[in-house]
């Protein structure tokens, strides 16, 4: 019998997803009630004075207004080098597109891209290099490749006796962790480590973590040093001041993407091409759903889109971002299934993408098996107890629990 899609997308409220939960006190914050990694120049101004400093950093990378590069070079601090992940370092780059090496116009440094054929920096990228600072605000979800970029720069830096340093900041999605631990088989740059696909650590945690479980190549460890933040608690709704990349342009779409994401590995829109990526998410042919949206091209945003030029029919995913998300996350394995059940042709539905992104073969075998929601979460559940044993270790702030 089919569900009304409505209770589908709200079912947290009526059904097994932590309903008492919902009344859970939290507090949101901005940048002005933190004091950033970035910030503490004082901690860290002695182990670069005098040194050779690459920065691996995008637009995000700043202190208050002004980037870390600017603020570096105002102090006579040696930056030989920038390295970019995927978005670019000024983040106009669409996902997916390929970053050339260039030079910053603003400061004449050379830019290495660390996206595309060249993933990880070389003995050559590092010949002038003594310090690696890192500094770029993640979302908080394995699928996103700024922390496959800081493995590489961590691995690199091990092989070449390079300190990294850590500029920390908060993980808009560090109040939870849920999702199918990935499995070594279906490891990638969407996924690298047996963490869950949400995993609640702040990128220095994180780098704390990869070193720590010997995750780098041949088990090496990096000469790591992380700048802790002040005031921040994992239970906090961040805030982000500057969208983390050219899709993810609002906080709603934050909080819904470590779901809406997993749709990338079928052929459904999630709002790209749209005023409301990772926002929305429908299909031509879709039987289901009151909402109406057509993706269009957007140069440097969203090109070759799914369903580009096409009229979608599906929904608008806001209130339940804004409202059940925000308050308690989870990824909503309900939407998966229901578009699933109701998709015109299922074997297209799942694209060989689809066990990248999951990290495991499992989910997609368990909703063509028609499992519930419910049975597929139990199923992770021992897998998700075990990594936060791991988590704990390396947490630097209160926890959420």
């Amino acid at each position: 019998m089919k569900k009304i899609p409505v209770l589908i997308f709200f079912f947290a409220l009526v059904s097994y997803a932590y309903p008492q939960e919902l009344h859970y006190v939290f507090q949101d914050i901005t940048r002005k009630n933190l004091r950033m990694g970035a910030d503490k120049i004082d901690v860290y101004f002695p182990f670069i004075q005098n040194k050779r400093v690459a920065v691996c950093a995008n637009h995000t990378t700043t202190i208050g207004d002004i980037h870390l590069v600017d603020s570096l070079l105002s102090l006579k601090i040696n930056i030989v080098k920038i390295f970019c992940p995927e978005h670019g370092f000024r983040g106009e780059a669409e996902a997916g597109k390929k970053v050339n090496n260039s030079i910053d116009k603003k400061t004449g440094i050379p830019i290495v891209s660390l996206y595309g054929s060249h993933k990880k920096p070389d003995s050559n990228d590092l010949a002038n290099v003594d310090v690696i600072l890192f500094d770029i605000q993640d979302v908080g979800a394995r699928f996103y490749t700024y922390i496959s970029t800081m493995h590489y720069i961590m691995e690199a830096a091990a092989e070449n006796k390079v300190v990294v340093i850590v500029l920390d900041r908060p993980n808009p999605n560090g109040y939870w962790v849920d999702g199918p631990v990935l499995k070594k088989e279906f490891a990638s740059f969407v996924g690298m480590h047996p963490v869950p696909i949400v995993h609640g650590m702040t990128i220095g945690e994180y780098a704390k973590m990869i070193n720590g479980e010997k995750w780098l190549a041949n088990a090496q460890k990096c000469l790591l040093q992380v700048i802790t933040m002040q005031g921040y608690h994992h239970s906090f709704r961040y805030q982000l001041p500057i969208n983390p990349s050219p899709n993810l342009s609002s906080m709603t779409a934050i909080y819904l993407y470590p779901t809406l994401c997993l749709f990338e590995g079928t052929p459904l829109s999630i709002g790209r091409g749209t005023d409301k990526p990772f926002c929305l998410l429908g299909y031509p042919d879709l039987p289901i759903g009151t909402y109406q949206f057509t993706p269009k091209s957007i140069p440097n945003v969203a090109t070759n889109v799914p369903c580009q030029n096409k009229k979608c029919n599906g929904f608008d995913l806001t209130d339940l971002g804004n409202i059940i998300m925000k308050n308690r996350n989870f990824i909503n394995i309900d939407i998966l299934i229901e578009m699933y059940r109701n998709f015109p042709d299922k074997d297209a539905f799942f694209t060989p993408f689809f066990d990248k992104l999951a990290g495991t073969d499992a989910l997609r075998k368990q909703i063509i098996e028609g499992k519930t929601a419910e049975e597929i979460q139990q199923s992770w559940e021992e897998d998700i107890i075990a990594f936060k044993k791991i988590r704990k270790k390396y947490l630097l702030y209160g926890d959420f629990e």
